[in-house]
């Protein structure tokens, strides 16, 4: 079963970083990928950027391409999204989200479409605040 475990939340001042981290487990096959979402209170989860693991492609949405980056250790069976430029304005509760089968990973990743077929780690809250 698969599992993911997000970390690396808590308070930073506006202008700061964090590194997020989604610990991965259960996976069968190194055929998945992993996106990082971000939603605030009422909203829709919005997708930051996709890492696909069969060939390391990065994906990232315009909105946030200037500011985050995935990356990933295979050997830890982590994924990281490194986070630059916060601010109060950012969503506070970040997800990462795993699919592991071709037409998931094509939505997910290179057109960041919604897929049904996620499995959503518990999320980590990142608080922005001076």
């Amino acid at each position: 079963q698969v599992q993911l475990v997000e970390s690396g939340g808590g308070l930073v001042q506006p202008g700061g970083s964090l590194r997020l981290s989604c610990a991965t487990s259960g996976f069968t096959l190194d055929y998945f990928a992993i996106a990082w979402f971000r939603q605030a209170p009422g909203k829709e989860r919005e997708e930051l950027s996709c890492i696909d693991n069969n060939n390391g492609e990065t994906y990232y949405a315009d909105s946030v391409k200037n500011r985050v980056a995935i990356s990933r250790d295979k050997a830890k069976d982590v994924v990281y999204l490194q986070m630059n430029t916060l601010n109060p304005a950012d969503p506070p509760v970040y997800y990462c989200g795993a699919v592991h089968d071709a037409l998931s990973i094509l939505r997910m990743c290179a057109e960041f479409r919604a897929v049904d077929t996620i499995t959503w780690g518990k999320g980590t809250l990142v608080a922005v605040s001076s």
